[in-house]
């Protein structure tokens, strides 16, 4: 803390942070406590019993009232407590969207965190939103102007997350939040009911080894025609990437559309790889489901499904250029200099990064990123927008926590903070 305030003392004055759903974690409640021993005030507002479970300390009240009447409790709630911070996960979610206007017409600050754009081991940390909400600059200038003020960034994998343990979380999590009691009126942000979606994801699980194994013959396969590949990489359709930040009702329409793109307009040897998310529930047939759009597109020969879990760096490498929504993957193809298309509102697409001529041209004109503005844009964005760590298991976590409190304390959302790149945060506590 010291440290912190002998080089930052605009950052000493004390604020009010109002804490909503974040992740399945003990992160809000650890970074909570670190703004605490700052000098900081923190509050919680529980929506579901979930969020109950994961909030030890002070602070924390229960809303269970009805949808109808949040706006209400909550102006009440950020005016009482004179609230000057509000910090959340997935800011389209039905609690955030009106808790973020009842901040902004206050000129209380927003701070959405998540996945990081970086992977594995990153956190984002963005002022407002993240997506199209985002306020990383579109403009290639303004990025090398931040690239210029950040630090190079170390892209080694650092920390480890626990897949059992944030799955175990999970469950507890959205299990607790169905029972009708203590919050009778609480509407999940779920898009499947949990129960059927964590069977298909168990199944998933038993037969990851061999879709993988299959997936990895097929890409060897293909490997040997000598034939462009291009790669299709699905995401999950919970995301709010998905739901809020495309013109995509599901995955089912933006499969088609780049399929039939594909058949019209792809070289007659083309390939076209649809890859799964890892983590999709598998409650729809995919492997079928991409099958039937082939053939309906007249490439049933053409294009591939890759189920289970193979390495995406792996699959990239194989291909001249990815098309997505706006999965991070577009992150990781821009990094490895491959073409890339989103076709949603993604942070990366950008003049001289991402492909602007549209998809039916993509395939045949597309051409890979700048590489001197790649780099500027991971280098950019690893400073402004993210810190290391993990949000399941530890040391990442404490990183993260501690990464997360310096940021917050000193105010540098969207800014590039000196060692955010190179080295883990001081602790809040130091």
């Amino acid at each position: 803390m010291a440290y912190i305030k002998a080089h930052h003392p605009e950052a000493a004055a004390p604020r009010r942070f109002l804490f909503l759903q974040g992740p399945i974690s003990p992160f809000f409640a650890e970074v909570a406590e670190g703004l605490r021993a700052l000098g900081h005030d923190a509050w919680r507002i529980n929506l579901c019993l979930g969020d109950r479970l994961f909030w030890e300390g002070p602070g924390a009240v229960d809303y269970r009232g009805r949808f109808q009447d949040w706006p209400g409790f909550l102006a009440g709630f950020l005016d009482r407590h004179r609230i000057t911070d509000l910090v959340l996960l997935g800011e389209q979610r039905p609690y955030h969207k009106p808790a973020i206007a009842l901040a902004h017409s206050r000129g209380i600050a927003v701070t959405a965190t998540d996945f990081g754009y970086l992977r594995p081991d990153w956190v984002v940390l963005e002022r407002d939103g993240l997506g199209a909400d985002s306020r990383f600059p579109r403009d290639p200038a303004a990025i090398r102007t931040l690239a210029a003020q950040s630090p190079e960034p170390d892209l080694r994998e650092h920390h480890r997350d626990s897949f059992a343990t944030q799955a175990r979380w999970d469950v507890l999590f959205h299990l607790a939040s169905l029972l009708p009691l203590p919050f009778p009126h609480y509407r999940s942000f779920l898009l499947h009911p949990p129960i059927p979606a964590y069977l298909g994801t168990a199944l998933r699980l038993l037969l990851r080894k061999r879709e993988t194994r299959a997936a990895a013959r097929s890409l060897a396969e293909l490997g040997t025609l000598g034939v462009p590949l291009f790669l299709f990489a699905m995401q999950m359709e919970t995301d709010y990437s998905i739901r809020a930040y495309s013109r995509f009702p599901d995955m089912d329409s933006a499969i088609a559309e780049t399929v039939a793109s594909f058949a019209r307009h792809a070289p007659p040897e083309a390939r076209l790889l649809v890859k799964v998310h890892p983590l999709d529930p598998g409650l729809k047939a995919w492997a079928r489901r991409v099958r039937r759009i082939a053939a309906a597109a007249g490439v049933a020969d053409r294009v591939h499904y890759l189920g289970g879990a193979l390495p995406m760096e792996v699959v990239i490498e194989a291909c001249r250029g990815t098309v997505t929504v706006n999965s991070t993957v577009g992150v990781k193809s821009i990094a490895m200099g491959r073409s890339t298309l989103p076709l949603g509102q993604a942070v990366y697409n950008v003049p001289g990064l991402a492909w602007q001529g549209g998809l039916d041209r993509f395939w045949r004109e597309a051409e890979p990123p700048e590489p001197g503005l790649a780099a500027d844009f991971i280098r950019a964005i690893a400073a402004c927008l993210h810190v290391r760590g993990c949000y399941y298991t530890r040391p990442g976590l404490d990183v993260a926590v501690a990464g997360t409190v310096r940021r917050l304390h000193l105010r540098l959302l969207n800014r590039p903070m000196p060692e955010a790149a190179t080295t883990s945060p001081v602790p809040a506590s130091a």
